[in-house]
């Protein structure tokens, strides 16, 4: 597992130990990155389930200005801040330790705005988990007009549509489904 590209481009991260996350592979993680960037002029990336970082990180090492990781696992939290500080992207970066969905919560109750959110729960419950953050986000300004959530599930699992969140893109590599949302402006008179 490495760091794909960007400032930070080729460095190694650590998974976290046991098997309680599935890290997204380098592959899946390099073909998101081209369909959403490649590379960004600032902007800041909320990682949910985050897991190892290694999302989170690659948005900054592409060029986010700021990185907000919120994972709940005691031990991902440790390999999250590990992985800052080894690719020196620590001072750009908040983690917290927390439900995903209730840091998300957090980030709309403190007026946070973001520029991209990733999201990749546990595939045994990211449709659940992913219909209640994208519900929360829908109903919120946390994403910025143009922004875009990226979300991780496997291959069975059927996304909501949401009129202000369009799905814009959704590729299979694999066991694994990438699904691409964009925040857009609904005309009022329309609704």
């Amino acid at each position: 597992m490495r760091v794909i590209s960007g400032e930070q481009g080729g460095l190694k991260l650590k998974p976290v130990p046991g098997k309680q996350t599935r890290p997204t592979t380098d592959k899946v993680k390099e073909s998101i990155f081209n369909m959403i960037g490649p590379y960004f002029e600032g902007g800041h990336v909320l990682d949910l389930f985050a897991g190892s970082g290694a999302l989170g990180i690659e948005a900054l090492s592409r060029g986010m200005d700021k990185g907000f990781f919120i994972e709940a696992q005691h031990q991902a939290v440790q390999t999250i801040q590990t992985n800052l500080a080894h690719t020196k992207l620590s001072e750009k970066a908040t983690v917290y330790k927390n439900d995903s969905l209730r840091g998300l919560k957090a980030c709309i109750s403190r007026d946070e705005t973001f520029q991209l959110i990733l999201i990749d729960p546990p595939y045994a419950k990211a449709e659940l988990y992913i219909k209640d953050a994208l519900e929360k986000i829908d109903r919120s300004e946390v994403l910025e007009r143009g922004g875009l959530i990226v979300c991780e599930t496997a291959v069975s699992s059927e996304l909501p549509h949401f009129e202000r969140l369009p799905i814009i893109r959704s590729e299979r590599y694999g066991e694994t489904k990438i699904t691409i949302y964009e925040r857009v402006q609904v005309d009022e008179e329309s609704s």
